[in-house]
């Protein structure tokens, strides 16, 4: 059924379209995204399709190859800005975090763009062109928020003024009530051991009952025996009301703060509602550009003349299932024209037919929808104007159709609308019924189709249907789907050109069966029948060796062009190292003959001076011989020079070669790291989802700092470690939040009953490090709201005072907190920090 938007949920259903739909869509982080890949349909223009299969996969390239492009900080935003542009609406605190992520990420899209050279990716850079960035309104932003998303004290001055007085009120109070006990006991009013009590959360000075009235306050409670009353001093009580008041004050503040930054942002809201979809159509390509380097898809080319080249064509579902198993999967080509316009592929049950079928199908489907495929790129593929589909069984008892009757209701849709510009697909076509009625009707219905040059895939076992496809003047061709017949196993290849068989003979007596029945089946089939079958495995073995001839020779072929590449180099270096041998040679011989010469004649010189005095002949006879002595020596040390120098270059070439397999074990390293890597790295945003590692709970991120992220799960907000989280996809929150919803167990109760009375009002930090108390500290509040405390107290010690502010300013900020305050003095004071809650 097609549906208001054009989707054919029943033929997407069919071809496997729907899981891939599930797939990009888990991907996504911003329900825009998830809105784009639910609504995208099946497109006949040419220009939209390739429009969308160019823009991922540049984003593909991007994906592979820009490590600065950025590939978090996707967002919504449209379910707040949208209400903004009325006059009168004011942004929450909340929301002005995640503008100030959008704001951000959209300033790094168009650098990024901006920054790459024009003809690099260009249709996302056409894309990305009229998309403006926002400086003055991140600007605006961060005077208001700090890098926690906390409203900064100077957001305002009247903020500013509030704060200090609030400070100034609270720290106040403790000192006071310890000034009227002291006055007190100088009074004779309390006893000299008397200690300040604390009493839902108020400050209350224990005094005998019947000096009750000499404190000026008010009576807040009593004793058991009635002896002893706490009264609360009326100048506590107006401190208490001064900052009940300020805090209402410092509401009413940040709120006129981001009323006025509303009503400044609202004539931008139009540009950044553009800004905001920009972001999520950003988000549904690179959701795209993930699913398809999983699949290691690529983009084909789009046909003009109908000519279809699946080439090395896989099925990414089912390859997807056989990397899990351990298996590879066998490519399929498929190959059709207007010539031949109709594959009847037959063969074996089990060897694969309905794989080509659908692979085909679900691919060219993928193709009309913008998807990139997972074929070679030299594949071509036609756009067609609608692909119809007989796969499956969809009888049905309400509508009384029986399987065949099924079938036929497909035929007669059909043979409707089916035209040259329609692809079909039809799953053992004619079965059903009787074999007679039913091959004739399928071969009446398959003339149909091929007249009116219909493009389609089918699969049978009729032996009619083949013979119509072997005839000399039909659009249609045979595959085969290749079996082992010595093994009995198929081989899932696909061969164009030859009918299958069915190989029930074979099988049976693989099977064990009986020879004497196998011989029986084979005499009613008939000779005619067994003979053709004979020859067909006949010719189909003749075929495979001759495959297997022709390749090994081309490996042989392959392999002495290597051999003959490598001698035609070695050959070539031996002649130029000849050359250099041999002018050295030779200007070396010229430097002997030139020395000798000169040395012969200095040695007849000297003989004719001393006219043949012996010791002088001697002394010029021994020069000489001295002379070849150092000749041959020069020779034989250029000899050795000659190879130590062939031993250092074989050494370098040994050294090169070491660091290049090195360097290549770095890359695979490095690409298996990226493969291992969570979805879409980077550091977390305000905005994004997460899930907590230790429990599973998933929330949404309120503030991030250096070491540590503030997660908003459900009513309650914790901070953690960076690496307790890790982000997830929109998909993934919506599922683990509905998971969440339903109702816990017994076991849940007792567990929560069990922790109840385990939970300590009280917890010890001293001695840690701001970092790792503050850790402590963010799991015991979480168990204290969650086991429904009233109050706890946080020793802490009082050193610098810097554990305590950290740990005071943490607490403000957590939901639920009704009051976060220094202990009274005789309790440990501002080395104590109780906490109290709703």
């Amino acid at each position: 059924m097609i549906e208001g938007n054009g989707i054919d949920r029943r033929l997407e259903g069919k071809l496997g379209f729907d899981q891939i739909r599930a797939m990009i869509s888990d991907r996504c982080s911003t329900e825009y995204a998830v809105g784009r890949v639910a609504g995208e349909t099946f497109v006949t223009d040419p220009k939209i399709i390739f429009h969308r299969l160019a823009l991922t996969d540049e984003m593909r390239l991007i994906m592979m190859f820009e490590e600065s492009f950025p590939t978090n900080g996707y967002i919504d935003c449209l379910y707040f800005l949208e209400p903004l542009a009325e006059e009168g609406w004011t942004i929450d605190l909340g929301s002005l975090g995640k503008l100030r992520t959008m704001v951000e990420t959209v300033r790094k899209l168009t650098n990024f763009f901006m920054s790459i050279k024009d003809g690099i990716y260009p249709n996302l850079k056409k894309m990305s062109a009229p998309v403006m960035s926002f400086p003055e309104v991140q600007r605006r932003i961060d005077a208001i928020l700090d890098k926690y998303g906390d409203v900064k004290d100077t957001a305002s001055d009247n903020l500013l003024q509030i704060r200090r007085s609030l400070k100034s009120k609270e720290g106040a109070i403790s000192k006071r009530a310890n000034a009227i006990l002291a006055q007190a006991k100088m009074d004779g009013i309390v006893d000299e051991d008397a200690s300040l009590s604390v009493r839902d959360g108020k400050l209350l000075i224990p005094v005998a009952a019947s000096g009750k009235r000499k404190i000026a306050g008010f009576v807040y409670d009593t004793s058991a025996t009635g002896k002893t009353a706490f009264v609360e001093p009326a100048e506590i009580v107006e401190l208490e009301n001064e900052i009940i008041e300020l805090k209402a004050e410092e509401m009413q503040e940040i709120q006129r703060i981001l009323a006025a930054f509303s009503d400044f942002v609202r004539p931008y809201v139009p540009d950044l509602i553009h800004s905001a979809e920009y972001v999520g159509e950003m988000d549904f390509l690179v959701a795209k550009a993930q699913v398809a380097l999983d699949f290691k898809a690529g983009m084909p080319i789009i046909s003009e003349g109908g000519e279809m080249n699946l080439r090395k064509a896989r099925h990414p579902l089912l390859e997807k299932a056989l990397v899990r198993e351990k298996r590879e999967i066998v490519p399929v080509t498929v190959k059709l024209n207007p010539t031949k316009h109709i594959l009847l592929i037959s063969g074996p049950n089990a060897g694969g037919k309905s794989v080509c079928l659908k692979t085909t199908g679900l691919l060219q489907y993928m193709f009309q929808w913008g998807m990139l495929v997972p074929t070679s790129e030299s594949s071509e593929l036609p756009v067609f104007d609608r692909v119809m589909v007989s796969i499956g069984d969809d009888q049905s008892i309400e509508n009384d159709l029986s399987t065949y009757s099924s079938f036929l209701e497909d035929m007669k849709s059909m043979l409707k609308e089916a035209d040259s510009k329609t692809l079909v697909l039809i799953d053992e076509f004619g079965s059903g019924t009787e074999p007679t009625a039913g091959g004739s009707i399928a071969e009446a219905i398959l003339a149909e189709l091929d007249k009116r040059g219909v493009y389609g895939v089918i699969t049978t076992h009729y032996t009619n249907l083949k013979l119509y496809a072997a005839g000399p003047d039909t659009g249609v061709v045979n595959g085969a789907m290749q079996f082992d017949a010595a093994k009995i196993q198929p081989l899932f290849k696909l061969d164009i050109g030859m009918p299958g068989w069915s190989f029930a003979f074979e099988l049976a007596r693989k099977m064990g069966l009986p020879e004497n029945i196998v011989k029986d089946a084979e005499n009613r089939a008939g000779e005619e029948f067994v003979g053709m079958e004979r020859n067909l495995r006949k010719i189909v073995r003749n075929r495979r060796a001759l495959d297997e001839r022709l390749q090994k020779i081309k490996n042989t072929d392959k392999t002495l062009d290597n051999i003959t590449e490598r001698y035609q180099k070695e050959l070539e270096g031996i002649k130029k190292t000849k050359k250099e041998i041999l002018d050295q040679a030779k200007k070396e011989a010229e430097e002997i003959v030139l020395g000798a010469n000169k040395t012969v004649e200095n040695t007849i010189r000297a003989i004719k001076e001393s006219q043949a005095d012996k010791e002088k002949t001697s002394g010029a006879r021994k020069e000489l011989q001295d002379f070849l002595g150092a000749l041959q020596a020069k020779k034989e040390n250029d000899k050795k020079n000659h190879d130590d120098y062939i031993d250092r270059k074989l050494k370098q070439l040994s050294e090169r070669k070491r660091k290049a397999d090195a360097r290549k074990g770095s890359v695979k390293r490095k690409m298996e790291a990226e493969d291992k890597d969570k979805f879409r790295p980077g550091p977390l945003k305000v905005g994004e989802k997460v899930r907590v590692k230790d429990n599973g709970m998933v929330g949404e991120v309120t503030r991030v700092s250096n070491k540590a992220v503030t997660v908003a799960i459900g009513n309650i907000t914790s901070q953690m470690a960076l690496d307790k989280v890790e982000r997830i996809s929109s998909n993934e929150f919506k599922a683990a939040r509905n998971e969440s919803r339903r109702p816990s167990s017994s076991v849940d109760n007792s567990g929560l009953r069990e922790r109840r009375l385990r939970f300590s009002p009280e917890l010890d930090v001293r001695g840690e490090r701001v970092s790792d108390a503050l850790d402590i500290v963010i799991h015991y509040i979480d168990d204290a709201i969650m086991l429904g405390v009233g109050s706890v107290r946080i020793i802490h010690g009082k050193g610098t005072g810097a554990l305590r502010d950290e740990l005071q300013k943490y607490l403000r900020t957590i939901p639920g907190v009704t009051a976060v305050r220094d202990e009274h003095i005789q309790f440990g004071g501002s080395g104590v920090t109780v906490v109290e809650f709703e």
